[in-house]
């Protein structure tokens, strides 16, 4: 059977990927940053998956305001990376799992989570940029890659709580499965930032800090953080932090057996004007 052996979180901010397209990555502004990740692109080398099913949110590129799923899965063979308005980012096409990505769409319903099925979409920075901070530049992404959108954009939202139980669905789906399949979640966006209005550039360590504790050591705690704290606290775009609460809802603890190892915790700011949360857990 397939099964889940590891999760990561990070966020997915534009620029980190622009900086990296741009040969920044050196720069004394952008280096703290990448040198935060050096120690998690030897791990992926080391522990690289057959599938990593990522996380993400959509940022008006895949679905307008005309039509915004709540959780939408992508079930094609490949995604082409987005024009965002000056062009794709030069990153290697995103090669999906079909059948692996269909059996989670058909456990995830009937376990009465409402999927969207998408066959055709293009991903955007929100899928590309933790990709490249995983993996570098390669020619190909070294596995293939089912990608998961949340809509953490047009209100109303999923809560945290919605999230974590989706997180435990899609383990038991990724455990009936019928192959031996090494399995990665990842949970990306966040952590605190505030892109407009009145607390622009708002960040607070202080609510990151805490969130990264209680998603490592006590999640159904974390999972339990209202919506209206998101927005308080880490501001308008912290409500991305959600996505983490999936992935880490998908990890064998939430079910009974022994807490993950914690890999690597990292933390820096700013990059743009985000705070960037990053950890790696491995099941026991």
């Amino acid at each position: 059977m397939a099964h889940i052996s590891a999760s990561v979180f990070t966020s997915h901010v534009p620029a980190i990927g622009a900086a990296l397209d741009m040969g920044k990555t050196h720069e004394p502004y952008w280096q703290p940053l990448f040198q935060g990740y050096e120690y998690s692109k030897q791990w992926l080398k080391d522990n690289t998956p057959d599938v990593i099913f990522l996380v993400y949110n959509d940022h008006a590129t895949a679905f307008s305001l005309e039509m915004i799923p709540t959780f939408a899965i992508g079930c094609a063979d490949q995604f082409t990376p987005a024009d965002e308005g000056w062009g794709p980012r030069p990153v290697p096409m995103v090669h999906g799992h079909p059948a692996l990505a269909s059996h989670i769409a058909q456990s995830v319903i009937q376990q009465d989570f409402d999927l969207t099925i998408v066959n055709k979409m293009d991903v955007d920075h929100g899928l590309t940029v933790p990709l490249s901070l995983m993996c570098g530049q390669p020619k190909e992404w070294p596995c293939k890659v089912i990608p998961f959108a949340v809509n953490v954009v047009q209100y109303p939202v999923p809560s945290g709580m919605r999230c974590f139980k989706l997180g435990q669905a899609i383990r038991r789906a990724v455990e009936s499965f019928d192959e031996p399949l090494n399995v990665q979640i990842w949970g990306t966006g966040g952590m605190s930032h505030q892109l407009q209005g009145a607390r622009a550039g708002l960040i607070n360590k202080e609510f990151d800090a805490k969130f990264m504790d209680l998603l490592i050591n006590d999640p159904e705690k974390a999972a339990s953080i209202p919506h209206i704290d998101y927005v308080r606290e880490a501001g308008s775009e912290g409500i991305e932090l959600v996505m983490w609460l999936i992935a880490r809802g998908a990890m064998s603890d939430v079910n009974g057996h022994p807490a993950p190892k914690l890999k690597h915790r990292f933390y820096h700011v700013p990059a743009s004007n985000t705070a960037v949360g990053h950890a790696i857990l491995e099941n026991a």
